[in-house]
Formats: structure tokens, C-alpha cells, sequence
């Protein structure tokens, strides 16, 4: 009865180091992703890099910034339509205007 306790205190541990270990991995590519230049990025970099944002939204980025100039703000993003709050949040650790 003990042994049979200890090996699902021991099952529990090795679970709980394997979640850890592919939690750890996940993020750290999710942190590999570089960052992202709205004022210079391409339809398809930003359609492959940002989460939410298919080759439509990309499309109207570029053309956004074709008509009004260089974004001076990651926020200015929401002046695109199809673009919130939300999906400006979403991707905000990644962008940048350098």
C-alpha cells in the first residue's frame, strides 16, 4: 500500500517536471520570434508574424502607411481598420517602428 503511494507521488512528479520542462520550451520560441517593423515589413512578413492579422489586415497596413507616411506609433496601428485594441495588444511585444 505504501510502495503503490509512492510511485504516484513519483508518477505525479515526473508529470509535473515534464509540463514545466514543455512549458519552458514554448516559451522560449514563442520568445524567439523577432521583432516586427510596421514601417517596414512586407505584406507577408506581417501576415506570417502577427497573431490575428491574415493577408488582408497586412495589406491594408502597407497600404495605410503607403497613404499616411511612417507610423510615429505602435498604437497608430489601430488607426487601420481591422485592427483593435485587442489585436493590437496581442502583438505588441513584437512590434517596433525600428
Amino acid at each position: 500500500m505504501l510502495k503503490r503511494g509512492l510511485d504516484k507521488v513519483g508518477s505525479l512528479w515526473l508529470v509535473l517536471v515534464t509540463v514545466l520542462a514543455l512549458t519552458y520550451f514554448s516559451v522560449s520560441q514563442v520568445n524567439a520570434v523577432e521583432a516586427v517593423n510596421i514601417n517596414t515589413a512586407d505584406v507577408a512578413t506581417l501576415a506570417s508574424e502577427l497573431v490575428g492579422v491574415g493577408p488582408e489586415i497586412a495589406k491594408r497596413i502597407v497600404e495605410f502607411r503607403e497613404r499616411h507616411g511612417a507610423f510615429k506609433s505602435v498604437e497608430a496601428l489601430v488607426d487601420v481598420r481591422g485592427i483593435g485594441p485587442a489585436l493590437l495588444e496581442k502583438n505588441l511585444s513584437i512590434l517596433t517602428l525600428e
